[in-house]
């Protein structure tokens, strides 16, 4: 037989138990609340077409080498879905009588075969909420207002940064041209991240000039008001800036402006937004990448429906991986277990009085072979169990059961025949 030297492949892993709780949890709080704002699920095929997928990105763009490509045995071009943003978009493009707005969540796997670091695996599973026909900057801003909403439920203390693509794209336009705009995007992106040398480099390489370099970082220092005197007949700007200030106006209504920062550099990558953006960070965590991040991308939709009409579309996605970094850190070891049942010569009973526990709602599990007793309850209090049964011989002859309290050690009892009882005391 030959020997399998068994390991997971790079960037993936197994969740034991207390791990998949925790992530069960996140998943469960966000969809909570994604149907609190009236989103509604879908889930879409995990396998796409190749040409499909990279349709969203310009033939050679970076982000496809990290697609994983496969065929089948039609000889086909398949890939496994990088996100669910284009996934979304072509069953959109499918469905001919679909009412707008249209808002929808979906949470699934994803894969991009891309650098493993903390927070970023090549398999992952992604939280997203988007709509589709909502042109008012109102949806914009009620994304952030759910973003505030779901990490407050998750117990993590957060900073929106937004920014706005036509500002952004207006400002290097101005001053490269507009064959420029993606390169120096790429680099404006990263000027919170890079000292000024590196930048500088990275600006020479794509062939800008000193005085290019030097403009770009004067405008981007600016306020909305002095780009707004520097510039008053670039459109893009004055859209851009308009966009902002509708967007702060709602901040300001919901009172969530001390949640989010205006951040001029911020452009979240990808070429494909055209307004607003925006990212997530989490407050006093080590964990320094991005938790949350999404933004406007009306191109998208439209492009694959084609049918000469707009549909104007944003959404926002939750980094269930970078979540699960922070909360497993603080998230107490416990099992998701009720009530423990141990039989002592009464399977039978102990089966029955499960079943009727589990009908009344509680998370009940047994113990199914011959172990020691001092050794289930040491294992049901370092599985924080919260309470036990034993149920022997003379339990079943009385016609009773206790259950005992495993944090106070009080213990009560009952008739088997008044197991909903239970209900009153814990």
């Amino acid at each position: 037989m030959q020997n399998i030297k068994l390991r997971n492949v790079k960037g993936t892993f197994d969740f034991t138990p207390n791990e998949q709780r925790i992530r069960n949890y996140i998943q469960d709080t966000l969809k909570e609340i994604f149907e609190e704002y009236g989103y509604e699920p879908l889930e879409t095929p995990t396998l796409c077409y190749y040409d499909v997928l990279a349709s969203k990105y310009g033939a050679g763009a970076e982000i496809l080498k990290e697609v994983y490509k496969l065929k089948d045995q039609g000889e086909r071009d398949l890939a496994l879905r990088y996100d669910l943003t284009v996934p979304f978009a072509r069953f959109t493009a499918m469905q001919k009588d679909l009412k707008l707005p249209f808002k929808r969540y979906e949470i699934g796997k994803v894969f991009r075969d891309g650098p493993v670091k903390v927070g970023r695996n090549r398999e992952f599973i992604q939280c997203d909420v988007d709509v589709i026909g909502v042109k008012d900057m109102m949806i914009d801003a009620e994304f952030m207002d759910l973003y505030v909403k779901a990490f407050e439920k998750l117990d993590i203390d957060i900073i929106i940064e937004y920014n706005n693509k036509k500002l952004m794209n207006g400002i290097i336009k101005e001053i490269t041209g507009e064959d420029k705009i993606n390169e120096v995007v790429t680099i404006v992106d990263k000027f919170k991240k890079m000292h000024k040398e590196e930048l500088n480099k990275e600006f020479k390489n794509i062939g800008l000039s000193d005085d290019n370099i030097e403009s770009l970082y004067t405008d981007f220092s600016l306020s909305l008001e002095d780009l707004q005197k520097k510039y008053p007949n670039n459109n893009l700007i004055l859209e851009g800036i308009k966009e902002i200030k509708e967007v702060e106006d709602y901040l300001d209504a919901l009172k969530i402006k001390d949640k989010t920062v205006f951040t001029p550099t911020l452009a979240r990558g990808h070429n494909i937004y055209t307004g607003t953006v925006f990212e997530v960070f989490a407050q006093n965590s080590k964990i320094t990448s991005s938790i949350g991040g999404g933004g406007r991308y009306d191109k998208i939709i439209t492009n694959f429906i084609n049918d000469g009409t707009e549909y104007p579309a944003s959404g926002i996605s939750f980094g269930l991986e970078t979540i699960y970094e922070i909360l497993k850190e603080r998230m107490e070891h416990k099992s998701g277990i009720d009530i423990l049942i141990v039989p002592i010569n009464t399977k039978k009973e102990s089966l029955v009085l499960a079943s009727k526990l589990r009908k009344l709602g509680y998370k009940v599990d047994l113990i199914y072979n011959n172990r020691k007793l001092n050794k289930i309850l040491n294992s049901a209090n370092k599985e924080k169990i919260p309470y036990v049964i034993i149920l022997g011989d003379e339990e079943v002859k009385q016609n009773i059961f206790k259950i005992k309290n495993m944090n106070s050690g009080e213990e009560r009892e009952y008739l088997l025949e008044n197991v909903e009882e239970v209900v009153n005391d814990i």
